[in-house]
């Protein structure tokens, strides 16, 4: 009889438990993210909606319902990639709209997309805000560096640039105007930066090898260069910087691996003039010339590893992928020089070539990098421009420590 009344029991206390509400474990996110694994808990259906028409008031209701605890994880899994990695800032906010579309997916609800992207972002430090015009919402990081092509806004006193500007095409700031949300994070108040030092160390089997090759004095050289299509994507929206940030963004370290290695190779018993001669050809014959207009619709100033890439580029991305060959390779003195249409740069060396241009008493010879009607060697310049006013934009000088302009 005992036996009887405690299978019985036993059999009661499981129709009971199974009777009971059961609480699922918290689903988890996992994403890859330039070859590191993020995680972090989120149950999707716990997101926040906005309340009623997009006001300051329902931004207001919103962030204090999404300010409960619930996406510390979320933050945590942010900060300590940013922690362990230490990316710069527009690589970690590539991190934190890949998080927003997952919690939230662009396509379902623009607005609350957008709000989570700013409130991670301000939750990780920064100071961010946003201003409304009817049902359009721009989002904006403060910034004090000069960046083009974007709008910003002065708020009490501060730069803002926009991040969101490429989702709504050309807004008409007179007719459109949009007003400031007044709505303060206190611990936000970290300045974001445009500036790339380093990218990050992808997944060895996420890169493409890509053939590249051209004559050198009926000498042929090819090359297959380690490509990540990864890259297009980080920099997608990536806005026209000024010189200094643009030709100062590294290669990742696989495309580095398979380029420079080889390149030093080829010039190594050669004149350093010589030398800096084929790097100027390669980077000339190497890839297809466009205007940025035809190729992106848009201004857009590449990346060395963008122009890599890309198999058409003009003669500002083209002076970037020379300007880091040759600092890689040689580490010359060198400076930019931008003419009304037309950007080039030039190299000092030890003697200089053709008529040199002369900038803070030093003699540089323009070693053009883009491909023209005339095969110009090292120190001539285009025929057009040698009349022609022109700005020296950035100046390289490796024995100058400072961060030269």
């Amino acid at each position: 009889m005992r036996c009887k009344s405690t299978i019985l029991s036993l059999l009661f206390a499981i129709i009971v438990y199974a009777a009971l509400p059961q609480t699922s474990p918290q689903p988890a996110i996992q994403f890859d993210f330039c070859g590191a694994a993020i995680q972090f808990d989120c149950n999707r259906t716990m997101r926040q909606e906005v309340q009623g028409p997009l006001s300051p008031q329902s931004i207001q209701d919103f962030y204090t319902n999404v300010n409960n605890g619930y996406y510390q994880p979320v933050i945590n899994a942010l900060l300590g990639y940013k922690k362990k990695y230490r990316p710069d800032d527009w690589l970690f906010y590539q991190l934190i709209r890949k998080t927003a579309q997952y919690i939230s997916p662009k396509a379902d609800d623009y607005v609350r997309y957008t709000l989570y992207k700013w409130f991670l972002l301000t939750q990780s430090g920064y100071d961010a805000i946003l201003a409304l015009s009817e049902d359009r919402i721009l989002f904006y990081i403060r910034c004090d560096e000069n960046i083009y092509n974007i709008p910003t806004r002065i708020n009490k006193g501060k730069q803002y640039v926009c991040l969101n500007y490429h989702d709504y095409g050309n807004l008409d700031f007179k007719k459109d105007i949009f007003t400031v949300v007044d709505l303060t994070v206190p611990s936000a108040q970290a300045i974001f930066s445009y500036k790339i030092k380093q990218l990050p160390a992808f997944n060895p089997t996420d890169y493409q090898e890509k053939d590249l090759h051209f004559t050198y004095y009926d000498n042929d050289y090819h090359f297959k260069v380690k490509l990540n299509p990864q890259i297009k994507t980080l920099f997608t929206n990536y806005p026209t910087v000024d010189y200094e940030s643009q030709l100062n963004i590294p290669l990742s370290r696989e495309t580095y691996q398979s380029l420079i290695p080889l390149l030093r190779k080829n010039v190594k018993k050669m004149s350093t003039k010589n030398g800096v001669d084929y790097l100027m050809r390669f980077t000339r014959y190497a890839f297809l010339f466009e205007t940025d207009s035809r190729n992106f619709g848009t201004e857009k100033r590449l990346s060395p590893e963008q122009t890599l890439l890309y198999d058409q580029s003009d003669c500002e991305d083209r002076v970037a992928l020379f300007f880091c060959l040759v600092k890689e390779i040689y580490n010359l003195p060198m400076i930019v020089l931008s003419y009304p249409q037309h950007v080039t740069i030039a190299v000092q060396f030890n003697k200089p070539m053709g008529k040199p241009i002369i900038y803070n008493g030093n003699k540089y010879s323009v070693c053009e990098p883009t491909p023209q009607k005339e095969d110009l060697p090292i120190g001539h310049l285009l025929a057009s421009l040698r009349k022609s006013s022109y700005e020296v934009v950035y100046h390289y000088d490796p024995r100058d420590n400072s961060d030269p302009k």
